[in-house]
């Protein structure tokens, strides 16, 4: 029977609330004069003030402003969107800010109110454990695509998606081993970032497949070798949860592949480069990372492009499976060229093999007209 494949609602929700008071009309020189608060000039200052605020998770924030104040409203918006946009992990674990000032045309007190999604000391606990296990999954000698590799494999296999949409940090995901998407892409910035692999974290929306609604969703463009490629753990995630399973679908993927059900409206890096030319590339000039390339490849399913793996009759799919069943395999992945009739067809010789419980599922096999077939059996 044809299995179908189920992904729940991924949301992503970020809280900004401000509240700004008018300045009032005072004589405020004598009182700035006497201030001892900190003083600062420009959209920088404030940026900088607002940006080591935000790393020690200070609460309330406040400075003297000194210059025109006729356009501190826009100034201090400003500064917050900078302060937050430097730092993805900040961007997305700040729940809320909100500001307010008073004074005189010419200088003005300033306070703003700030709210964490993570305590400090949760996200210390995040920051130790990531450490902790990278230094598992990392080994020295490991390049760029070994460390992604790596990493995406772990946050895929030891988190689970939140269904009750309750769980947006990376320390959530980590403590309870669930969260929505902001919490996956929260924890693997992380984790690249702590291995010294540049990444942001895009913010769009997806629509899950059999839907035609799409729903606000995050995940990562990470940089490697000079290129940038999508990642999205969350999605490579089977939901229900299936121990041990690892998707590929949405593993290092260009703009164009990801446009498939993925959309963004922010400015990003272009991702144009296909990875499995990335790889194929790497595989040809060899060295000591060759075995790892041609794992991956297999991993990645890129083989299936190759002509030798196209599979177009009941003959050679028998002789597909025959050989999987020698090696103690339950399933087989394969290219099929052929409509679903005839891939139906081809499924029912299988049962001569003398195995039971024969399901399949099915896709398009991109850029080509022919199907990506699963078929597992007991």
């Amino acid at each position: 029977m044809k299995k179908g494949r189920y992904r729940l609602v991924k949301v992503l929700l970020i809280g900004i609330l401000m509240a700004v008071a008018v300045p009032r009309a005072v004589d405020f020189e004598q009182a700035y004069a006497a201030s001892k608060s900190t003083v600062v000039r420009s959209v920088s200052d404030i940026q900088q003030i607002l940006l080591s605020a935000m790393n020690s998770h200070q609460v309330n924030v406040t400075f003297v402003y000194k210059g025109k104040t006729k356009a501190l409203k826009t100034q201090l918006k400003q500064a917050l969107d900078q302060a937050m946009e430097s730092d993805p992990y900040i961007n997305y674990t700040i729940a809320s800010y909100g500001y307010s000032y008073r004074g005189s045309p010419s200088a003005a007190d300033v306070t703003v109110k700030l709210s964490y999604r993570e305590t400090a000391q949760e996200t210390a606990y995040v920051e130790s454990r990531v450490k902790s296990i990278l230094k598992e999954i990392i080994v020295p000698g490991m390049n760029e695509h070994e460390k992604v590799k790596a990493i995406h494999d772990w946050i895929v296999i030891h988190l689970q998606y939140d269904k009750t949409l309750q769980k947006y940090t990376a320390y959530e995901g980590l403590s309870t081993g669930s969260a929505v998407c902001q919490g996956y892409s929260l924890l693997t910035y992380k984790m690249l970032k702590e291995s010294g692999i540049q990444n942001k974290i895009v913010e769009g929306t997806a629509t899950p497949e059999g839907s035609r609604t799409s729903q606000l969703h995050a995940w990562n463009l990470v940089l490697i070798s000079g290129s940038w490629y999508h990642l999205d753990t969350t999605w490579d995630d089977p939901v229900p949860d299936q121990k041990n399973v690892v998707g590929i679908e949405y593993y290092l993927r260009n703009d164009k592949q990801m446009r498939k059900d993925h959309t963004w409206t922010k400015p990003y890096p272009e991702a144009a480069t296909l990875y499995r030319n990335t790889l194929s590339a790497l595989v040809q000039q060899g060295g000591n990372k060759t075995s790892f390339y041609k794992k991956l490849v297999k991993d990645l399913q890129y083989n299936l492009y190759e002509k030798s793996e196209i599979v177009a009759s009941s003959a050679q799919l028998k002789a597909k499976a025959k050989a999987s069943i020698q090696q103690g395999d339950k399933s087989i992945v394969f290219r099929f060229h052929g409509d679903e009739a005839t891939l139906i067809e081809a499924l029912q010789h299988l049962y001569t093999l003398n195995i039971k419980g024969i399901s399949y599922n099915h896709s398009p096999f991109e850029e080509t007209r022919d199907l990506k077939v699963v078929v597992t059996w007991k």
